[in-house]
């Protein structure tokens, strides 16, 4: 979103969720020239809202509203039209701009040690997608933890 962004992530293994979110908000105010000691103003929120997702079905249900969400604020025609979004890896199982953990991409890793392919670069994103309402299944693993913010 161009105010906000949405995570769907698992808890640190080691650590604090809290200490991750601010090694992300600091690893990224490092790299925008124009935060710098000049820049009275503020990009960061103080706060986060996190909200614990207990199994398979909310974790569903959060995956598709952040999926949706730039489409009902009439960013995009298509969820997979979203350039920084989940869904084209989830619904076609593209590499996009960011990558995201899932059993796929541990797959991957293990098919690209062994010498193999792993899945496809992401194309071109067509204004029509006909993959608009899936929705995607985590196993059992994925579902525990999962903090959504």
């Amino acid at each position: 979103m161009p105010e906000h962004v949405h995570l769907l992530l698992n808890e640190p293994e080691q650590g604090m969720l809290a200490d991750a979110i601010q090694l992300l908000k600091l690893s990224f105010a490092k790299r925008m020239p124009w935060l710098d000691d000049s820049h009275s103003g503020v990009f960061w929120q103080k706060r986060y809202y996190d909200r614990n997702v207990r199994d398979e079905r909310e974790f569903t249900k959060k995956l598709r509203y952040l999926h949706r969400n730039p489409v009902k604020r009439g960013l995009v025609k298509q969820p997979g039209d979203w350039k920084w979004s989940s869904f084209r890896h989830y619904a076609l199982r593209e590499v996009g701009v960011v990558e995201i953990e899932s059993e796929w991409t541990a797959r991957d890793r293990e098919t690209a040690a062994q010498g193999g392919s792993a899945r496809v670069s992401s194309p071109q994103v067509s204004s029509h997608n006909p993959l608009a309402n899936l929705g995607h299944r985590p196993s059992q693993n994925q579902s525990r933890g999962v903090k959504v913010l």
